[in-house]
């Protein structure tokens, strides 16, 4: 192990791995909710829809929790969402109402006979985000069985199973942390390969479970919280 690396990533993981973090980034909207189904819809649609300018992420899932009465399970079970099903309306880039609808009634027929998306993933990561994916039926949420590194969705997982009540709400508790996968993006990956030079070219599940590797290596219990740490990396690179 470099020490001299894991000294430097734990002081970043400790920078940014702040309560204030959550004020411009998407965690804040599962984040206002204490109902586990609430945070877990509120979670699940904001990490959906977390690609592209963080400016435009927070405003649309503002907008989108504004659209479910900022009561998101209410809004699922209450089927609030039927008119949507060949809505046009834009949410977010390429996400639509009828994707929401769709969504939504994933959500609708699974909160009928289940209380928590966590038992999804009581055997592994993997198997629950093939899962998730399946259930969801929606063209928004990857499948690891395409080699996806499946970004949001693993940060979805983050948002939930991290438990050291800071930023993450650690909702979870039948789900290890120690198995969560790194959200790979493009500064993931650049970050990372700018660590360590045997880490695969392309974005796909490989190289997201290669750099989840590199920092379990560093962290077995909780290697996720190095996902501060590049994010760090990014921004005192561009300082």
């Amino acid at each position: 192990m470099d020490k001299h690396l894991k000294n430097r990533l734990d002081q970043l993981a400790l920078k940014y791995n702040v309560s204030s973090f959550a004020d411009n980034d998407p965690v804040q909207f599962p984040k206002r909710f204490t109902d586990q189904k609430d945070v877990e819809i509120a979670g699940l649609i904001t990490s959906v829809i977390s690609w592209g300018k963080r400016e435009m992420i927070l405003r649309n899932a503002n907008r989108i929790l504004d659209r479910m009465n900022c009561a998101p399970y209410d809004f699922i079970m209450n089927r609030e969402w039927t008119t949507m099903k060949d809505s046009d309306t834009n949410l977010h880039r390429t996400f639509f109402e009828r994707d929401l609808y769709q969504i939504s009634k994933s959500l609708y027929d699974f909160y009928k006979t289940e209380n928590s998306l966590e038992v999804l993933f009581g055997s592994s990561v993997i198997d629950g985000l093939t899962e998730l994916s399946a259930l969801m039926q929606s063209r928004h949420i990857a499948s690891p069985a395409g080699k996806s590194p499946c970004k949001r969705t693993n940060l979805f997982l983050r948002w939930m199973v991290r438990n050291d009540g800071i930023v993450d709400t650690g909702i979870w508790k039948n789900t290890d942390p120690s198995g969560l996968i790194i959200p790979l993006d493009v500064h993931v990956g650049r970050m990372s390969r700018n660590i360590w030079t045997d880490i695969p070219a392309s974005d796909n599940l490989k190289t997201a479970l290669a750099i989840t590797d590199k920092l379990r290596q560093l962290r077995p219990e909780d290697p996720c919280v190095y996902d501060f740490a590049l994010f760090g990396l990014g921004v005192e690179g561009m300082k």
